[in-house]
C-alpha cells in the first residue's frame, strides 16, 4: 500500500499562534446588481458605466477613460433585443430559449416540440410533430441547422431547407447516440451540459458525438410517491455505476450531414476507458479527442481523421495519483495550436502546444495557480489570465505573450481582482475587494500605469450591534507541512470575555476551495444574529495549496480532510471565547460525508452535527468520481474501510441530525439508511428526516421545513431551546 506520506522525517510543531493575513474586517452591505459598475466598452477607450437614479432607474454612461467625461447614452438596441422585439405580439422571451450564435433566430420547445422564429418573422414556425420530446438543442456555428435528440437518437434540422435528418438509429433504453448517460453528465460533461454529448464543427458539415452503452452497467431502483392518490409509488429505473462497477461503454463518432454516415474514431472499443471533451481544429479538418484510462492517472489527446477514423497521439499527462479531463482549452484562430492549463509541474500552469503536439512555449512557471484564461489576442500575440498569486485566497490578473516571455501582473494589492479589458488591449479597468474592504474600480493603460480611480464603493461605519465582524486567518496543520486559510466570523455584540459555540460551515471535497479574499457581502447571517461563531477552513486538499496538498487526498477521502480539521478544533479551543462542548459541523453532499465523519471518526472534536444528503460509504458513490481519488474497492479495501462513516459508528457521541430525499439518484439514500442501520446496531441516539421525492436538493415548502430544522435543532444544541 502506497504511503500517503513525503519521504523524510516529519517535524511536528505546535504552533498556537494565528497567523493574520488581513485586518478585521466589518461584514458591511456589499455590492449588489443596484450598485455602480463598469458593464462593458462602446470602443477601444470608452467604456460603459452604470448607475441608478433615486427611482432605481439604470443610467448608462459613455465615458472616455482618458479624461474621465461620461455622456448619458441610451444603448443601441442589439440584434438580441431586435430579436426579443419582433416576437409575435403577446410572446415573450423565456429563460428556456434556445438563442443562435448571431441572436437572429431561436428555438422554443413548447409541448414538448420544436418551434423556430427569426427576427422579422411574424410568427413561430414548427418544426416538429411527435410524441417524443427534442432535447439538447443546440445551434451550429452559422445558425442555419440545429442538432438534437430524440429517444437518445441524434438529429440535425436544416433551418433554411426546412430538412429534419436522422443521423442515428440504434437507441434504446441502455443504448444513447449523442446523449450522455448519468454518470458522464455529473461527473464528466458537467450538470451545465444538460446530458447532452456532441459537438458540432465549426464549419457545420460534421457532429461529433458520443455513442453510449450502458448495457453492462447495474441498475438502481427508486421508488418516488405518487403524489396524486398517494396509493402506488412508482419506480425508477437508472443505469448507475458504483465504485468497482462495470462502466458504460463509449466510443466517438463523426457524423458526416452531406452523406449521413458516421465514421468511428479507432479508439479500442474493448479498453476500460473513459472518452469526453472533444475539440475541432478551427479548418474543421481534424478533431481533438480525449481519452483517460479506467485509474484516471493517464490523460492522451488524440487526433482524428473524420474520413478514415484513423488518429494520432498529441498529448500525454500522467501522475501518479490522478489527472483530470481538460474542459477548458483554448483552439487558436489562427489554426496555430492550442493552449491548455495543466498541473504537471504541481501548480496549474498554460503550455501553447501545436497540432502536431509539439510543445511551442510554456506560457506561465508559477508556484501557484493559473485559474482562467480571460482572454487571448491573436493580433497582439497576448493571453490574458487569472492566477491566484502567491497568496492563494487571492485572485488576480495577468499577461503574458504567447512566447511565454514578457510576463505581467496587471492587478496589485490584496483580494479579488476582475478586469474588463479594451477591445484593442490599450486600457483595462480593474474592479478589486476583499475581506476587509469592498474595493473600488480603477482605470489603468496598457502599461499598468494608473488612470484614474472610477469609483469607490462606501465602507459604513462599523456597529457591533448590527453588523457581523470577520477575519481571516492561518492555521497551521500539526505536522507543520500547510497553513490552512480560514475565516471566522464573530456573532453581534461579541465579547471575547464570553464563550460562544463555533459552527464549521464546509463542503470539503478535493479541490473544492471555500476560503476567498473577498467582500463577505451584504447578508447578516441567522446564525450572526443568534450568538453563533461561524467558521470556514479550507484542509490541505483543498486546492489552495496545488498538488502537493491534493495529492495526500489519494486512496485515503475522509483521513486527511478531518485531521486537519481537527487541527483548526484544536486552536479554536485555544481561543478564551470559545466554548468546546459547543463545536458543531454542517454541509451537504460532500459536506455531508464531512459532517458524518466528524461525528464519528472525529467524535473527540465535534459534539454536534446537521449532515444533508450524505455519502457515508464510497463503496456506495459512483464509480467515476469515487475511483478518481480512492481507486476501486478491490484495489484499495483499507482506504474504502477507513474512508466510510459506517467503520467509526461506535465512537459517536454527540449529537448528530441526517436529511435526505428519498429520490436522491446522485447521493442515494441508500447511504444515510446504512449509517442509521450502523448506529442503531450500536445503540446510539441520533435524529433523521425525510424529504419524499426530493432529489440531491429540493425547492418549496420541504425547503424551508429542512431550513427551519436545522435553525431549530442550532437552537436546541447550543442553547437549549425547545
Amino acid at each position: 500500500m502506497k504511503s500517503n506520506f513525503p519521504k523524510g522525517v516529519f517535524i511536528i510543531i505546535q504552533i498556537f499562534f494565528l497567523l493574520s493575513v488581513s485586518q478585521l474586517a466589518a461584514q458591511m452591505p456589499g455590492r449588489n446588481p443596484g450598485q455602480a459598475a463598469v458593464t462593458g466598452w462602446l470602443d477601444d477607450s470608452h467604456y460603459l458605466f452604470r448607475t441608478w437614479d433615486s427611482e432605481g432607474k439604470a443610467i448608462i454612461q459613455s465615458v472616455d477613460i482618458r479624461t474621465g467625461k461620461g455622456t448619458v447614452i441610451s444603448l443601441p438596441e442589439t440584434s438580441r433585443d431586435l430579436l426579443e422585439k419582433s416576437l409575435p405580439e403577446g410572446t415573450q422571451p423565456k429563460p428556456d430559449d434556445i438563442v443562435s450564435p448571431d441572436n437572429s433566430g431561436l428555438i422554443r420547445i413548447i409541448d414538448n416540440d420544436l418551434f423556430y422564429f427569426r427576427t422579422g418573422d411574424k410568427e413561430f414556425r414548427r418544426l416538429t410533430d411527435d410524441n417524443a420530446p427534442e432535447v439538447n438543442v443546440r445551434f451550429c456555428d452559422d445558425g442555419s441547422k440545429i442538432a438534437y435528440t430524440r429517444n437518445r437518437d441524434l438529429y440535425v434540422y436544416d433551418l433554411v431547407s426546412f430538412k429534419e435528418t436522422r443521423l442515428t438509429h440504434d437507441a434504446s433504453d441502455r443504448i444513447y447516440n449523442g446523449y450522455a448517460s448519468w454518470v458522464y453528465m455529473e461527473e464528466i460533461l458537467g450538470r451545465a451540459s444538460r446530458f447532452a454529448a456532441f459537438w458540432w464543427s465549426p464549419d457545420g458539415s460534421r457532429i461529433a458525438y458520443l455513442r453510449t452503452d450502458e448495457s453492462d452497467v447495474p441498475m438502481f431502483t427508486l421508488n418516488r410517491l405518487d403524489e396524486e392518490d398517494g396509493i402506488h409509488g412508482t419506480l425508477e429505473q437508472v443505469p448507475y455505476p458504483k465504485a468497482g462497477d462495470p462502466n458504460p461503454r463509449v466510443r466517438m463518432g463523426i457524423a458526416d450531414l452531406a452523406t449521413g454516415e458516421t465514421v468511428w474514431v479507432k479508439t479500442d472499443y474493448s479498453a476500460d476507458q473513459y472518452i469526453a471533451w472533444p475539440f475541432w481544429t478551427p479548418d474543421s479538418r481534424h478533431l481533438a479527442v480525449q481519452i483517460l484510462n479506467r485509474d484516471q492517472n493517464n490523460l492522451s489527446i488524440i487526433l482524428a481523421d473524420p474520413l478514415t477514423g484513423d488518429y494520432r497521439e498529441i498529448y500525454n499527462e500522467w501522475r501518479r495519483t490522478w489527472v483530470e479531463f481538460m474542459e477548458d482549452i483554448y483552439v487558436m484562430k489562427n489554426g496555430s495550436g492550442f493552449i491548455i492549463r495543466s498541473f504537471m509541474n504541481d501548480w496549474e500552469n498554460l503550455y501553447f502546444y501545436a497540432w502536431e503536439g509539439r510543445l511551442i512555449a510554456q506560457l506561465t512557471d508559477f508556484d501557484f495557480r493559473v485559474t482562467s484564461v480571460i482572454r487571448v489576442d491573436e493580433d497582439q500575440k497576448t493571453v490574458y489570465f487569472t492566477a491566484t498569486g502567491p497568496e492563494s485566497t487571492d485572485l488576480h490578473a495577468w499577461r503574458v505573450g504567447l512566447d511565454g516571455k514578457n510576463l505581467v501582473r496587471l492587478t496589485t494589492g490584496e483580494g479579488s481582482h476582475n478586469i474588463s479589458i479594451s477591445p484593442k488591449g490599450t486600457y483595462y479597468i480593474d474592479t478589486w475587494n476583499s475581506l476587509s474592504d469592498p474595493g473600488s474600480i480603477i482605470a489603468y493603460n496598457r502599461k499598468g500605469r494608473m488612470i484614474r480611480e472610477i469609483h469607490r464603493y462606501e465602507i459604513p461605519s462599523f456597529d457591533p450591534g448590527r453588523h457581523a465582524r470577520s477575519e481571516m486567518i492561518r492555521i497551521p496543520t500539526s505536522d507543520g507541512l500547510f497553513n490552512m486559510p480560514a475565516i471566522i466570523t464573530y456573532p453581534l455584540n461579541f465579547d471575547p470575555a464570553e464563550k460562544y459555540p463555533v459552527l464549521f460551515r464546509i463542503y470539503g471535497g478535493p479541490d473544492s476551495r471555500n476560503v476567498y479574499n473577498r467582500w463577505q457581502g451584504t447578508d447578516l447571517s441567522w446564525y450572526s444574529q443568534n450568538g453563533i461563531i461561524v467558521f470556514t477552513v479550507d484542509h490541505r486538499g483543498s486546492g489552495q495549496f496545488g498538488r502537493n496538498g491534493l495529492d495526500y487526498l489519494h486512496r485515503s477521502l475522509g483521513r486527511w480532510e478531518i485531521l486537519d480539521y481537527a487541527d483548526a478544533v484544536e486552536w479554536l479551543r485555544t481561543k478564551s471565547f470559545v466554548d468546546p462542548a459547543r463545536i458543531g459541523i454542517t454541509g451537504s453532499s460532500y459536506g455531508g460525508y464531512m459532517t458524518c465523519m466528524a461525528l464519528t471518526r472525529g467524535a473527540d472534536y465535534w459534539t454536534h452535527g446537521f449532515a444533508g444528503s450524505s455519502v457515508t460509504d464510497w463503496r456506495l458513490y459512483d464509480n467515476i468520481y469515487t475511483e478518481r481519488f480512492m481507486d476501486t474497492p478491490g484495489d484499495n479495501p483499507e482506504g474504502y474501510r477507513q474512508g466510510s462513516a459506517l467503520t467509526w459508528a461506535e465512537n459517536y457521541r454527540g449529537k448528530l441530525y441526517m436529511t435526505h430525499g428519498d429520490m436522491d439518484d446522485n447521493v442515494h439514500m441508500q447511504n444515510t439508511i446504512q449509517l442509521i442501520s450502523k448506529l442503531q446496531d450500536e445503540g446510539k441516539d441520533f435524529r433523521f428526516m425525510l424529504y419524499p421525492n426530493g432529489r440531491h436538493g429540493w425547492g418549496g415548502q420541504k425547503r424551508m421545513h429542512l431550513r427551519n430544522e436545522e435553525y431549530n435543532f442550532w437552537l436546541e444544541s447550543f442553547f437549549g431551546n425547545q
